[in-house]
């Protein structure tokens, strides 16, 4: 995931200055879901899995996307992260990975953010307008975009040995989970670069029909984002 440790030296910006609010809502025991700090790519993954044994998804998980958030320049601010050290919880992450699930019955959406201090789960019209904050006027280089996959295709493809959070000479960057690493069904052992390189647009033109069926899903604009998942 996003390097903590790397990042927290770019966390202040000029360019960037905010002050919000959170609201408490009944969320689900936070404990219960594995969390390991910067591997938040890992930490969807077994979200997304856990979400379905649990019964709080489909059985399939058709109900959920995962969200690949970055830029070519690898450095996008979302606020109300846990690993700020700044009032606001800004943080200035290389990419972040959320978990968003769509409830069929009344067009409603909500974001499982791990690494948030917002409500678990968040609404994702409050997800967007405390985290992302899309009002702000940011720097070029810190607009974001969006990789959205679809969950069962995510957790049959997605694969990851963890090479990206070691130094040249070999040692952690930041220590990995306890439990294996991700193999994809067909034996990639790594592929979290493909999901992190976020290109400014996508190739297709009906994302919506897109998502069900490619396996690094479609890639959506900071203003496309929150309304996308009404096609969906």
């Amino acid at each position: 995931m996003s390097r903590e440790n790397l990042m927290s030296s770019r966390m202040e910006s000029p360019s960037i200055i905010t002050s919000s609010s959170s609201q408490n809502n009944s969320s689900p025991d936070l404990s219960s879901f594995n969390h390991t700090p910067s591997y938040c790519e890992e930490n969807v993954y077994r979200l997304c899995k856990k979400l379905i044994k649990l019964g709080l998804a489909d059985e399939d998980g058709k109900d959920l996307f995962v969200v690949f958030i970055s830029n070519k320049d690898k450095q996008i601010p979302l606020w109300h992260q846990k690993a700020s050290k700044r009032g606001d919880g800004l943080v200035l992450w290389d990419y972040h990975v959320i978990c968003i699930q769509r409830n069929g019955k009344d067009d409603t959406h909500q974001v499982w953010d791990l690494d948030s201090s917002l409500p678990f789960p968040s609404p994702l019209a409050h997800y967007v307008a405390e985290a992302i904050q899309p009002s702000f006027q940011l720097y070029s280089g810190f607009q974001r975009l969006f990789r959205v996959v679809h969950a069962p295709i995510f957790l049959r493809c997605f694969a990851t040995d963890r090479r990206h959070m070691k130094d040249p000479t070999g040692n952690w960057i930041s220590q990995p989970p306890s439990h294996e690493p991700i193999v994809a069904e067909d034996g990639t052992v790594h592929n979290l670069d493909e999901y992190i390189c976020i290109p400014s647009s996508s190739e297709f033109e009906d994302k919506s029909a897109a998502i069900q069926r490619h396996k690094l899903g479609v890639v959506v604009t900071e203003e496309n984002f929150e309304g996308f998942f009404s096609l969906v």
